[in-house]
């Protein structure tokens, strides 16, 4: 009998540092797990036609159970288009329509959830405080994150806690999470939240991703003294030194929302891979 391997392709367009952290989790993680983990690299000057023209090269390939598109994607590069082009059966991160969709039924599991969005309820859950009636403040309204983190607070099976969705247009910030329970951050700017916009013994997820310039306790650069350059270090969107003396709980970055996500990744790639084989998979209970 021939031994049949789950596979996961990356697409990666350009060189962006936070796509580079998460696919060096997600290539360790695949090893790891014994899944083929196939990364396509575009340069970030490509044009969509040729970006569309990967994932449909991925999306006919038998081999492959599951597509996975690095974002952020360069300036110029229509990302919902691109999104959208990824076949529904091979989409591992459960952004296309289809799978989307199924979000705003109450009650019903849609067959691949948004991974991201996911383990951000996973952590919530970690508390084991319960949602009912909480105010939750998601600070971000992407597709990936922000939008689906919201339907999923909606949801009956989560005991409906209260969503406030907050964006770059949005007035008072600081006054909308300063009277949060809960605050979720998935922007991409560093030390967005500071301790001053939080309230005491708020539950703080942290979804951002960022490199940054390390800084001695000067707030000067700490160099390398093998390259010469400034070193760099993964940070969040929360100012966690500041916000952790006051949250009742905070997810650290790098290690926390991250680390959730690269497993509900391959979770759903599972599935994927079940389905292709015929056989039936198991849809989320998370929500």
């Amino acid at each position: 009998e021939t031994k049949i391997t789950p596979a996961l392709s990356a697409i990666q367009v350009g060189d962006n540092p936070a796509s580079r952290v998460y696919i060096k989790n997600q290539k360790a993680s695949a090893e790891e797990l014994g899944i083929n983990y196939n990364l396509v690299q575009l340069p970030a000057d490509v044009s969509d036609a040729d970006v569309l023209s990967a994932i449909e090269k991925q999306n006919s390939d038998t081999t492959i159970n599951g597509i996975i598109l690095q974002m952020p994607l360069p300036a110029g590069i229509n990302s919902r288009k691109i999104q959208m082009a990824i076949a529904p059966d091979k989409d591992v991160e459960g952004i296309t329509p289809p799978n989307l969709g199924m979000l705003l039924y109450t009650g019903v599991s849609p067959a691949v959830a948004p991974c991201t969005a996911l383990s951000v309820i996973e952590c919530l859950k970690s508390t084991g405080i319960p949602l009912k009636g909480k105010n939750c403040v998601v600070v971000g309204h992407s597709e990936i994150v922000g939008k689906p983190v919201m339907l999923m607070l909606l949801s009956s099976l989560l005991e409906s806690a209260t969503p406030t969705v907050c964006h770059i247009a949005t007035v008072d910030l600081s006054g909308h999470t300063s009277r949060a329970d809960i605050i979720i951050v998935a922007v991409g700017k560093p030390g967005l939240i500071k301790a001053d916009m939080v309230k005491e013994g708020a539950v703080v997820i942290d979804v951002g991703i960022n490199r940054v310039t390390a800084k001695d306790a000067a707030g000067n650069p700490v160099i390398d003294e093998k390259t010469g350059k400034p070193k760099m270090k993964t940070v969040g969107d929360v100012d966690a030194e500041s916000v952790s003396k006051k949250a009742g709980f905070i997810t650290p970055v790098p290690g926390g929302v991250g680390a959730v996500t690269t497993v509900l990744l391959f979770k759903n790639l599972l599935h994927l891979w079940k389905n292709a084989q015929g056989k039936e998979g198991n849809v989320h209970k998370l929500l």
